[in-house]
């Protein structure tokens, strides 16, 4: 049984930023006005992120250039995790180095094989300025990093090397979202 409001259901969905717009590269600014327009962009997030199928959206990737993400996101024990972070801080990121898929929002269809930490944790606050800190293992540790990487203008496109880049990048050439 859910208690409080569904997450994005006031929300309207917006574009998605995709691969090549610069704003996906630039590190996102600091919020410090947690009013009416920080919940809006909150409730934006989780609509656009839910119409899309994403288990985590960065605010950047629908182009406000803002340190908030959202996720509903499993983790390996199929545990789901809903929650946003607004100013979040990457504090810990340890444990085994796993090399998984990883897929973005920002470019539709494709997945790489990236390494992650299989633990992360994040601290920063609510849209109501609430302190909050995030603890993630496996898949969800994984959503974690993601995101906050967004938020520093990274992409795991950024993070994949050698062939599997050499393969993502030809893949990216050829998706139909690049024309």
């Amino acid at each position: 049984m859910r208690h409080g409001p569904i997450p994005g259901a006031h929300g309207r969905v917006r574009p998605l930023i995709l691969l090549g717009d610069p704003v996906l590269h630039q590190p996102c600014r600091e919020v410090s006005d947690f009013g009416g327009a920080l919940a809006d962009l909150v409730e934006d997030l989780f609509a656009t992120m839910y119409a899309a199928n994403g288990v985590g959206l960065a605010a950047n990737q629908i182009g406000e250039p803002s340190r908030v993400f959202v996720y509903d996101c499993p983790d390996d024990e199929d545990v789901r995790h809903v929650g946003h972070v607004v100013n979040p801080r990457l504090v810990e990121a340890d444990g085994v180095v796993v090399r998984g898929p990883e897929g973005c929002l920002s470019l539709p269809g494709l997945e790489a094989g990236t390494e992650r930490f299989d633990h992360a944790v994040v601290e920063g606050c609510t849209a109501t300025g609430e302190p909050v800190r995030v603890h993630g293992t496996g898949f969800f540790a994984r959503c974690l990093q993601h995101e906050c990487d967004h938020l520093a203008g990274t992409v795991y496109a950024d993070r994949v090397r050698g062939l599997r880049r050499r393969r993502l990048m030809r893949q990216v050439a050829r998706a139909s979202w690049r024309r």
